[in-house]
């Protein structure tokens, strides 16, 4: 470990009380959908501190409504701010993004969580609370990073654009704001939670719904009409020999270490009025994965003609065809060449802290990157602090050492991406 290293080294594991503090208060402030503008306020506090120029701003749906990408649930982003943080440098380098989105979802059912959802307790190393994983622990982790070079007066070449977004977790759309407003950059990292390992692909998805028809008599005659439940079986297993023809096709050695590239996931059905009624529709509502080779056209296409062919498994299906309908959230899906030298130089600043090689995956799940590289020109990994099995999950939690650790990374990742002013 050179000198520097050793600086920046020190620097985090000093500050680790700091980090801790900044975290829980992060934590402590809930910020679900509609309810993110306290917290960022924080940010800004930071931000300012840090000495960085600041861009503040509510991102308008009347400008994001263009973009084929954009989705939203909101009629308004009031009290929803954006937040940017500019470290400028000195020129000649080359630019990098920091993406960290700062909504969370919702707690879910209190009594399933051993402390209050948003108390920020800390316990034998670890930080509880929604959010503190997915993905508050990243966004501290990145602004320690920041601040441990700047506190040691390291320049840089190129520029580190700091974002601080809303609405991640309902596709997008603070991200895409901040595309629409110019943030562009050489390429981009986001933090969020994979367990340390480095995300050079990740998987996009789709929200669909299929509407299966039957025919409506008496439950005491049911002979005489055809049950949509009964034919809505029938189309989840056909879902389910697409989602294997699919994965069947899956190759690439990124995704060797995951059970279903990708997944399927039927999670709702609906249907039927009437216990005595023969049920005469269903519907069924689903994600889809989508592979970083694919669009959402592709899949979309693709979908729609699997769906065509159950009139061969059943001919009721040939008069009574399914509607296949696209809605809701989706995500789009990146890929990073595994040579992009962005990778090169976190892998090795990874194995300098760590003293060992980082683990590259595909991500399955899909983040803000999918945005950043395909929209924005961005090219972008995900990497840092955090459990994947813990997000959205009751008594969420971070392990701390790992969001010092992936400080660490991230400080000297930025350093030898931007390139340092003599």
């Amino acid at each position: 470990m050179n000198e520097q290293a050793s600086a920046i080294h020190e620097w985090i594991q000093k500050h680790e009380a700091k980090g801790i503090r900044m975290l829980k208060r992060f934590v402590q402030e809930a910020s679900t959908q509609g309810n993110e503008k306290n917290v960022q306020a924080m940010v800004v506090e930071k931000l300012r501190q840090l000495g960085l120029e600041i861009d503040i701003w509510e991102p308008k749906i009347r400008d994001l409504k263009k973009h084929e990408a954009f989705v939203t649930a909101r009629s308004s982003f009031r009290d929803s701010p954006n937040v940017v943080g500019v470290w400028k440098g000195s020129g000649g380098g080359r630019s990098l993004i920091l993406n960290g989105h700062i909504d969370v979802v919702p707690e879910g059912d209190v009594k399933l969580w051993e402390d209050d959802p948003f108390s920020g307790k800390v316990k034998d190393g670890r930080l509880y609370g929604r959010g503190s994983t997915d993905m508050k622990g990243g966004n501290v982790a990145m602004i320690l990073a920041l601040e441990a070079l700047i506190s040691l007066d390291i320049s840089l070449k190129g520029d580190v654009i700091f974002q601080s977004v809303i609405e991640e977790e309902s596709g997008g759309a603070g991200t895409l704001a901040c595309i629409e407003r110019g943030y562009r950059a050489d390429a981009a990292i986001i933090p969020e939670p994979t367990n340390m390992k480095i995300f050079p692909k990740q998987q996009g998805s789709m929200w669909f719904r299929v509407v299966v028809h039957g025919m409506s008599a008496h439950g005491g005659t049911r002979y005489e009409g055809v049950s949509a439940i009964e034919k809505a079986m029938k189309v989840v297993q056909h879902l389910q020999e697409f989602e294997k023809v699919r994965n069947a096709r899956i190759t690439d050695p990124l995704y060797q270490s995951i059970p279903i590239p990708l997944p399927i996931n039927i999670g709702k059905i609906s249907g039927g009025s009437w216990p005595s009624s023969v049920p005469d529709e269903v519907t069924i509502e689903g994600r889809i994965g989508v592979g970083p080779h694919e669009t959402l056209t592709q899949v979309r296409e693709e979908t729609a003609t699997w769906l065509q062919k159950l009139s061969e498994i059943d001919s009721w299906f040939e008069s009574h065809p399914t509607q296949l309908e696209w809605f809701g959230a989706h995500w789009l899906p990146s890929q990073m060449n595994i040579e992009h030298d962005l990778v090169t130089i976190l892998t090795a600043q990874f194995r300098g802290v760590l003293g060992k090689d980082p683990i590259l995956e595909a991500s399955p799940w899909g983040t803000d990157g999918g945005l950043l590289t395909n929209v924005g020109d961005t090219p972008t990994i995900v990497f840092g602090p955090g459990q994947t099995e813990m997000a959205h999950f009751p008594n969420e939690y971070i392990e701390l050492k790992k969001v010092f650790e992936a400080a660490e990374i991230l400080a000297l990742t930025i350093v030898e991406w931007c390139g340092q002013s003599k």
